[in-house]
């Protein structure tokens, strides 16, 4: 079977339109209606199915998405490298990541990544924890840029620290205060991280045996931080996250100090492509200049 047959699918289960689908790979709609059809009987079994909500995945064929989406990434994989044998630095890479490490870090690294691969194209994807790993393990991604902790069963390579810091409101420490105890937010308001967002401030609260007066909960680090300066409560941010926002607030490291580890994460008892590897090696470099 071609292999654009499984991109096609692939595709379609994404966008769950076949015109859509068409238009991303240069098909018509009859077109696309083909090769579906011929993909059918050549494995025995119906793929899609019309709703009134619109086009849906079949039970066997969401029994067979991930392992088509791992084929696609192995054959990915393969043309990377041999096209790297040949000289030629062309492919597809596709990374998720934290919003803070987009915002911060990935600007540098992907301006100088162009210019050096402009063969090699990237699409980018954001989300927390949970959404990350769960695209690594079902093949959306090549890789992760992460936290370590709830990465357990995937291969890693450890890239920095990044410290947890107390966020509070302007005014509400002393200007000459260098660090802030962590057993301060004992009772007090809070703004938490969504659980599944970043377990480590999670860790750092539930280690220090602090229980915070819980008031909103949010995934948007940017929100944390708004409500943080319009006086809602405290929280416990990552120095990355914090870094460039507008709002006013002050922020300080924690007594005792708490940090997350920031790496790469990809599926276990798999490679990482060619182009995954000059991302890399560029991301070290920038990160550590």
């Amino acid at each position: 079977m071609e292999i654009n047959k499984y991109l096609l699918f692939a595709d379609v289960a994404e966008t769950k339109n076949f015109t859509k689908s068409g238009d991303n790979m240069g098909y018509t709609q009859p077109g696309v209606s083909h090769i579906l059809k011929s993909m059918e009987h050549e494995i025995g079994f119906p793929l899609f199915i019309r709703t009134r909500q619109g086009i849906e995945l079949t039970p066997n064929a969401e029994i067979i998405l991930p392992i088509v989406r791992r084929l696609l990434s192995i054959n990915e994989q393969l043309e990377q490298t041999i096209a790297s044998l040949n000289g030629l630095e062309i492919g597809h890479l596709s990374i998720a990541s934290f919003a803070s490490i987009s915002r911060i870090w990935l600007p540098k690294v992907l301006n100088r990544f162009q210019r050096e691969y402009p063969g090699i194209e990237i699409e980018l994807m954001e989300g927390g924890t949970d959404d990350i790993v769960g695209w690594i393990n079902n093949n959306y991604v090549d890789f992760g840029l992460v936290s370590r902790r709830h990465t357990e069963g995937l291969e890693w390579i450890s890239i920095a620290e990044d410290p947890l810091v107390a966020v509070l409101p302007e005014g509400y420490v002393d200007d000459d205060d260098t660090v802030f105890p962590i057993k301060e937010m004992h009772n007090k308001p809070f703004i938490i991280p969504a659980e599944g967002t970043d377990y480590d401030v999670h860790y750092a609260l539930a280690d220090s045996g602090v229980v915070p007066d819980e008031r909103f909960s949010s995934k948007d680090d940017s929100a944390i931080v708004s409500m943080v300066a319009n006086n809602l409560g405290l929280s416990i941010l990552p120095e990355l996250v914090v870094m460039g926002n507008d709002f006013k607030f002050k922020n300080l490291p924690l007594d005792p100090p708490y940090s997350r580890e920031l790496g790469i994460a990809y599926r276990s008892g798999s490679s990482l492509s060619p182009a995954a590897k000059h991302f890399l090696e560029v991301l070290q470099e920038v990160i550590c200049s």
